[in-house]
């Protein structure tokens, strides 16, 4: 087994004529979290949706612990936790229902952990209250309280600050930092550097 958590070998993916990624390629070990820039158009999002294994690269590959994800992608998915721009919630559901049957699917949780996640991000206030009517912050602390219950290993967070105030954006920092120091592994795409407060950041620069 590779000592490495994650390998991402040489991916090259087109979109139309648009060439997005050209030969990305990086290594990330246990505890490791490697921040993702570049302008608008670089092609952040597509990578990590590329990561998970909702886009198809041209060539390349990405390696788990030595194996190629595609070798059993169902697999792969359980072990990550994907947050893209619009938090992954049903608007006519409650905050409460929402990570009832987000986690749910993924592992059995005790109500308790629900009331004290939703108290840990600022959200315990919104537990009853339909997604629907929440702020985008309020929707980002829900999912992020999603975060936190999943348990899984590799998180690919996709600009995981909008709509957060500053205290919101250290809870970010707070949750990145536990899921390193826990081994797991985290990519996140971003405009704006993550919080300083996150330790042994590596950087990638997507050019457009």
């Amino acid at each position: 087994m590779s000592s490495e958590r994650l390998q991402v070998e040489n991916l090259h993916l087109w979109r139309g004529e648009r060439h997005v990624l050209k030969g990305v390629s990086f290594t990330l070990g246990r505890g490791a979290c490697l921040q993702v820039t570049g302008v608008n158009g670089a092609g952040k999002t597509t990578l990590l949706r590329t990561l998970c294994g909702l886009m198809y690269p041209e060539e390349g590959r990405v390696l788990w612990d030595g194996t190629d994800v595609r070798a059993d992608l169902r697999a792969f998915h359980t072990l990550l936790a994907y947050l893209g721009h619009e938090p992954p919630l049903k608007a006519d559901l409650t905050a409460w229902e929402n990570l009832h049957y987000w986690i749910g699917v993924r592992r059995r949780v005790e109500p308790r952990e629900f009331e004290a996640v939703l108290g840990r991000v600022g959200a315990a206030g919104c537990a009853q209250r339909l997604v629907r009517t929440l702020s985008a912050g309020q929707r980002r602390r829900v999912a992020l309280a999603g975060l936190a219950l999943l348990s899984v290993p590799l998180w690919l967070l996709d600009e995981p600050t909008t709509n957060l105030d500053t205290d919101g954006q250290q809870l970010v920092a707070d949750l990145i930092l536990e899921q390193q120091g826990r081994g797991g592994t985290v990519i996140a795409a971003v405009h704006h550097a993550l919080p300083r407060a996150v330790r042994d950041v590596q950087h990638l620069e997507l050019a457009a």
